[in-house]
């Protein structure tokens, strides 16, 4: 099978799941997943971010682990709702897991406010609840205090203390790296417009179409369009693949459920805010890969990022994440990074 593009650059994402009667597990099986795909020669590993949740809730902390067990992968986050975040503070530990990893961190971050406010917002601002902005202001400050931009007038010394009007550590490669998870094609433009790199979502809003793939197409285009860098601008692709070529007859069965189940909510818009899900993609390599190669907005990128499900076992994981690497990868052109 031939694809239109090559794949360049091949990513995955992980959601980080563990037991709350035993976190340590949980977390180093994220950083054990990590260091298996460096070894496997993937670009980038990508972890979610999850509030009072089961999940990481702090994948910059979790990062700053994994630069210390891998030498050459990138590594990411997808996304940090900034509605959680002081952008200062934020700011702060981004340049510093950068410069521990050598340069390797791509943080991706949205807006919005956060999730289920009303339930939280006494804990998380109990003083200025009404008076945050969670639009793209906070984003803005995020990049300019990532840029290097003052944020503060105390320079120099005073006393037996030095102080800098920047964020320290400063890490001048870090703004190239900056990445805008979108799910409209208002947030897509404004993310060209800012001149970020874009993580396309594979849950999107229904506005000028319903099918998945012409709605993530718009939204890839718009933010060319938009950027300074033009059909040169960095776009990542994250979809749900499930690869079955190494997997076990009862992995295959649970692996099927999974998609039946969630199968129906990617036939029509969903909820008042009309959001299209797309298809998770299971079968054999050379199946998900000329089906890839069928979708309009695959074609108009060379890096993915794919989402490992939510719900599998450590080992399906190690199944999954080595058919990519081994059989799906090299079948979409992609060549693996040692």
């Amino acid at each position: 099978m031939e694809t239109p593009v090559s794949l360049h650059k091949l990513g995955f994402l992980t959601i980080g799941l563990f037991d709350e009667a035993d976190p340590l597990a949980g977390h180093e099986a994220t950083l054990s997943l990590i260091e298996l795909g460096e070894q496997l020669g993937f670009d980038s590993a990508w972890v979610r971010h999850r509030h009072l949740q089961f999940g990481i809730s702090s994948p910059v902390a979790v990062l700053a682990a994994a630069t210390q067990r891998t030498r050459r992968i990138e590594l990411g986050t997808a996304v940090i709702p900034l509605g959680w975040e002081n952008p200062l503070r934020l700011a702060e530990d981004l340049a510093t897991v950068d410069v521990l990893s050598g340069g390797r961190l791509n943080p991706g971050v949205s807006v919005g406010p956060p999730m289920h406010y009303d339930r939280v917002r006494h804990a998380l601002y109990p003083d200025t609840g009404d008076a945050e902005d969670f639009g793209h202001t906070r984003v803005r400050r995020l990049l300019d205090l990532v840029r290097g931009e003052q944020a503060s007038d105390l320079d120099g010394v005073e006393g037996f203390e030095a102080y800098s009007r920047r964020v320290q550590p400063y890490s001048p490669g870090l703004i190239h790296r900056m990445w805008y998870g979108a799910g409209s094609l208002r947030s897509a433009r404004w993310a060209g417009e800012q001149g970020m790199n874009l993580l396309t979502s594979s849950v999107v809003k229904a506005e000028e179409a319903t099918d998945f793939d012409d709605i993530q197409l718009a939204h890839i285009r718009a933010y060319r369009a938009h950027h300074p860098a033009g059909p040169a601008a960095r776009v990542s692709q994250g979809l749900v693949v499930i690869p079955t070529d190494s997997a076990t007859a009862e992995q295959r069965a649970r692996y099927e459920e999974y998609v039946r189940r969630r199968t129906p909510r990617t036939a029509a818009p969903q909820g008042p805010q009309r959001m299209v899900f797309a298809r998770d993609l299971i079968g054999p390599s050379d199946r998900i890969a000329e089906e890839l190669a069928s979708l309009a907005a695959f074609r108009e990128v060379d890096e993915v990022a794919f989402a490992l499900p939510f719900t599998f076992d450590h080992a399906d994981y190690v199944q999954l994440l080595t058919d990519i690497a081994t059989r799906l990868g090299p079948l979409l052109g992609w060549h693996p990074a040692r």
